[in-house]
């Protein structure tokens, strides 16, 4: 019997958390699979998400409506700014509730970094639920292959800047 429910709960674990689709290989494995092909420049060009293969991707859930991630988000410009270079980016994922809302907010913070295509969209609502973000400003720290390094990246950039991004590579390679 306890043997049945230890299986059972394997197996419901197992299909609950599933964050890249079960077809690839291990070696195709990224983060850009949990993204769409193509997502937005600062000016709203059009960019091939497989420009991001490789790198740390921290996805950045937040609106221009909401007073803690206007309040973060300089923080955060600072901290990609300064990491750009290492393998790392944000890609935002906008909760405005209309396009120039996001657009505003985008020119105002002076955010650089790739964004998911419209606001409240449905792939940003489906992100939202797949990270089951419940509040924002979230920042999902993701390895180059998908997973996830850690749900609190806010926390992260905010208790220590200079050292948070080293933190969640050393974190990917042993994830124990």
């Amino acid at each position: 019997m306890i043997r049945s429910l230890f299986l059972t709960a394997i197996i419901v674990l197992s299909a609950a958390v599933p964050l890249l689709p079960s077809s690839l290989p291990a070696d195709e494995a990224s983060v850009t699979n949990l993204l769409p092909a193509l997502l937005h420049d600062a000016t709203g060009k059009e960019i091939d998400a497989a420009s991001l293969k490789g790198k740390h991707i921290g996805l950045y859930f937040s609106a221009h409506w909401c007073p803690p991630c206007r309040a973060f988000t300089p923080s955060l410009v600072k901290f990609r700014d300064a990491n750009t270079e290492k393998d790392f980016e944000i890609v935002f994922v906008s909760l405005d509730k209309s396009q120039g809302d996001k657009n505003k907010y985008i020119k105002q913070m002076d955010m650089k970094w790739p964004s998911i295509p419209g606001a409240s969209s449905k792939t940003a609502d489906s992100l939202a639920q797949q990270f089951e973000i419940s509040s924002i400003p979230a920042l999902i720290i993701l390895a180059p292959d998908g997973s996830v390094i850690t749900p609190n990246g806010r926390e992260d950039v905010m208790m220590s800047s200079e050292t948070a991004l080293s933190k969640w590579k050393v974190k990917a390679k042993d994830p124990s």
